[in-house]
């Protein structure tokens, strides 16, 4: 393992990054559907810019602040896919941003359609209607999709389409028929819309664990976003095989207390997610046995399932849970080609409104 900065720190496998990028570009262009990563998983130019190299149509985010980042580094296509509460600081940032690139909002209601509408519509800044498929968190029901759209383009706002996020496919028993229930409600929110008599350019949908069960005779886009690392929840819920495994944390034994190996990377480093499936609060890339079984601000404590312990001093790669809340601690990825490493600046850090 070559020498990097002290330990904790993120590091990314770019054979595998590349992999990773590939095989959901060739399943893209097989399928006729096009691609428009979740960013908010590596908020990084660098990586922005190779899923665009691999055919990517634009970028999806999570919020403006991203998509600020996002278009600072060039990208000219981005849709910032949730509803927004459209304040004036938030809309004067919505507007300055479509002066540089093509923007795009979510909304889930008639209300925030014209409020949108009203506010972005003479700025060019599109809107698509968000629907529930099976979540429950935020959209609204199919049927309703038809009226939102037309709130929106009375309001004057360029209605392109419609979206969902299948989060619910993140249930180890749910994550095919999470797809089926997408694709089911994209369909009726797309009739409905059509109904108004306004075109439907895109149907968006898509999430890493559904990604293989994509309804392709119903979506236009697909936004997968942990593809392109993969963590401990993708390669738990069998979405992603431990050898496509791209991101990890670099730790150092410190320990042998209590018979288990402590790691120097705790929450502050790995982030304290844990699905009620995950079987411990990250694994080890090298280990597939062994499991994090206590995690601390500064410390994970490992247990080996009986297997000898690494030495203290010794360097583990630590697969956290969740790689989009690991990698928004990080300050930079350290990417090791060729015997060197060299950083990747985690740009959209912290852009969380």
């Amino acid at each position: 393992m070559t020498t990097g900065p002290s330990t904790p720190y993120l590091a990314v496998d770019p054979n595998r990054l590349r992999d990773n990028l590939r095989r959901a570009a060739e399943w893209a262009a097989t399928n006729g559907v096009a691609l428009r990563p979740h960013a908010k998983t590596h908020k990084t130019a660098e990586i922005a810019r190779l899923q665009l190299d691999h055919g990517a149509v634009g970028l999806c985010v999570a919020t403006v602040g991203e998509a600020e980042v996002m278009a600072e580094h060039g990208v000219t296509d981005l849709f910032v896919a949730y509803p927004l509460h459209l304040d004036e600081p938030r809309t004067a940032r919505l507007r300055a941003l479509a002066e540089r690139c093509r923007a795009a909002i979510g909304v889930d209601s008639v209300e925030a359609a014209t409020r949108a509408g009203r506010l972005l519509g003479p700025y060019a800044v599109d809107v698509l209607v968000e629907v529930d498929s099976g979540q429950h968190r935020t959209g609204c029901l199919p049927g309703e999709a038809g009226a939102v759209a037309a709130a929106a383009a009375a309001a004057r706002a360029r209605v392109r389409g419609v979206f969902t996020f299948p989060g619910h496919s993140y249930d180890p028993d749910r994550t095919a028929s999470a797809a089926a229930d997408e694709g089911r409600a994209l369909a009726a929110a797309r009739a409905a819309v059509e109904g108004e008599g306004l075109e439907v350019a895109v149907v968006s949908g898509g999430s890493t664990p559904s990604f293989a069960h994509t309804d392709v005779g119903v979506l236009t886009e697909a936004r997968p976003g942990v593809y392109v690392f993969g963590d401990a929840q993708q390669w738990e819920l069998g979405a992603m095989a431990l050898e496509s495994i791209a991101l990890t944390c670099r730790a150092t034994v410190v320990s042998h207390a209590g018979g288990r190996a402590v790691l120097d990377s705790g929450s502050k480093a790995l982030a304290a997610d844990r699905a009620a499936y995950s079987t411990g609060a990250g694994r080890l890339l090298d280990h597939p046995d062994a499991r994090v079984v206590q995690l601390s601000e500064h410390h994970a404590v490992v247990d080996f399932a009986g297997a000898p312990l690494p030495p203290v001093g010794e360097q583990v790669a630590v697969v956290p849970n969740h790689c989009c809340a690991a990698v928004n601690l990080a300050d930079e990825l350290w990417v090791e080609e060729d015997g060197e490493l060299r950083s990747w600046a985690v740009a959209a850090r912290g852009r969380n409104s």
